[in-house]
């Protein structure tokens, strides 16, 4: 796949679950002709760090269950700062920075995708959120200026970009000196079958964009960051929606038969990735 059919893809797929306004789990199903998305169910959701105190403060809608982590939790976000969400999806990890940084702080989420934009903007409307902004964007190349953002955080969206440096030399590029980079994001321990990095759901199921763990690594240190903390977190649970890439439609996965499910699940549970929170801070 070209890069530019590869973005066309995620947009599109992404677009589709803004507004079947549902979840769904990082990770493609044992057929090439459907996948899903990333981390789904409210046990899944629990698991990756998010506390049921955070999540019932938020506004309906805002979490669709798309991350891999939860970046706020490790970002140790104070009063004032100006935190910057890379792939803000529907705003989930937005609110919640918004609510740490108060008043006297700025969130800003970029997205490529319009429907999670319009999702976003409609949620910061419902939960009275006066401090978040979403920017239309790409992560590549991101719509903020030179060193004017304190932290960044991103779950489970630099995985799906096609030029993952270029997202970590732009991150750079906006932090002020001293800044931090707080990522969760799917990596591999070992490279996958070429039927499966060539499968289209994959790459929107968070898997076949991957890198390996240490190559994921090397490209932050290459933009200059030092690394600060790194962890293995979680891998994915069971799907809540699915994706049929023969017909563009996303599902209910509790439509899917039992069996099927199943075999989803061993599949995605045979896959060598994992789960990885990195910390990394641009040196002064």
């Amino acid at each position: 796949m070209e890069d530019n059919e590869i973005k066309k893809m995620v947009r599109d797929q992404y677009g589709k679950i803004a507004n079947y306004a549902s979840s769904s789990c990082c990770s493609p199903t044992a057929e090439p002709k459907a996948a899903s998305s990333c981390c789904g169910d409210t046990q899944s959701v629990n698991d990756l760090g998010y506390s049921i105190e955070e999540l019932k403060n938020l506004p309906e809608g805002a979490n669709l269950g798309l991350g891999c982590g939860n970046p706020t939790a490790s970002a140790d976000l104070k009063e004032g700062e100006v935190v910057l969400d890379l792939g803000s999806g529907a705003g989930i990890d937005c609110f919640l920075a918004a609510n740490k940084v108060g008043e006297s702080g700025k969130v800003i989420g970029v997205d490529m995708t319009y429907q999670m934009l319009d999702k976003a903007r409609e949620n910061a409307i419902k939960g009275k959120y006066e401090n978040v902004e979403f920017r239309l964007g790409e992560i590549e190349n991101l719509p903020v200026a030179d060193n004017t953002v304190d932290v960044i955080i991103s779950n489970c969206v630099i995985n799906l970009s096609t030029d993952k440096r270029k997202v970590y030399q732009e991150a750079y590029r906006v932090l002020k000196p001293g800044g931090r980079i707080v990522v969760s994001d799917i990596v591999l321990y070992e490279e996958l079958p070429e039927s499966v990095k060539q499968n289209v759901g994959a790459y929107a199921g968070c898997i076949a964009g991957a890198m390996l763990k240490d190559d994921y690594l090397g490209v932050i240190k290459e933009a200059g960051f030092t690394l600060d903390e790194v962890s293995e977190e979680t891998s994915c649970g069971s799907p809540s929606v699915a994706y049929k890439a023969e017909t563009g439609e996303i599902v209910d996965a509790s439509t899917i038969p039992k069996e099927k499910l199943e075999e989803m699940n061993k599949f995605a549970n045979s896959i060598p990735a994992t789960s990885l929170k990195v910390k990394a801070i641009k040196p002064n």
